[in-house]
């Protein structure tokens, strides 16, 4: 491992300049996240509520702070009035809430649709069926303070990269039939947040538009 500046520097060489590095800081000390905004690095992951709501207020206000996590409507309040976009959206119930407070906060929030890609029980996400019947409804229609931007999946921890790979296209395929179906006209809906420290270059094979990385820029935890 070089340092956090050389580890950023080496990953953005690997990586098309379509595809928007995120940072994961989770756990990780000011002093580490502040070396990776100095060297150019302004998105960065988190996925706990009150951690990413002490780093907001502790660092720069150009920061983008993406939430990754999975996300309990009872916390939604604390990250509406700062957080740059939410990947981690895995029901009707909690893109209610996000859409509630965004509008009481005079805002829009920028959403992706977390998918259940893995073979694990412990992942989180929407099956397609369940996706497609919330975007035709109408009480999801009427919502105005969300923008969903695309989708959002996490691989087997595995180190079968052909069955990572597979689980990457599935993904790739439910953003292009969303895109087609529901999106077809809206120019946000475009990412695709697929890929981490061990699978990311897969993920941008199989169509990436966002990596999160954490231990190759930071270290191990």
């Amino acid at each position: 491992m070089g340092t956090i500046a050389e580890n950023i520097k080496q990953i953005r060489a690997q990586i098309p300049a379509n595809v928007t590095l995120i940072a994961v800081s989770k756990t990780k000390p000011l002093s580490a996240i502040q070396e990776a905004y100095y060297a150019g690095q302004h998105d960065f992951g988190e996925n706990r509520t009150q951690e990413i709501t002490e780093k907001y207020s502790l660092l720069p206000k150009d920061v983008q702070w993406h939430f990754i996590g999975h996300l309990q409507t009872n916390k939604v309040k604390y990250i509406i009035p700062f957080v740059s976009m939410i990947h981690s959206v895995d029901s009707k119930k909690l893109l209610r809430e996000i859409n509630r407070l965004s509008e009481k906060n005079n805002r829009t929030t920028d959403c992706l649709l977390q998918f259940y890609i893995a073979t694990e029980e412990s992942k989180f996400g929407f099956s397609m069926q369940e996706a497609e019947e919330m975007l035709s409804d109408k009480e999801f229609i009427a919502w105005k303070n969300i923008r969903l931007c695309g989708v959002m999946g996490m691989a087997t921890l595995t180190d079968n990269s052909e069955l990572i790979r597979s689980e990457f296209k599935t993904l790739k395929e439910y953003f292009c039939m969303l895109k087609n179906n529901y999106f077809a006209d809206n120019d946000a809906f475009k990412e695709i947040s697929m890929g981490m420290t061990d699978d990311y270059l897969i993920a941008i094979e199989e169509g990436s538009t966002m990596v999160r990385i954490g231990s190759a820029i930071f270290g191990k935890r």
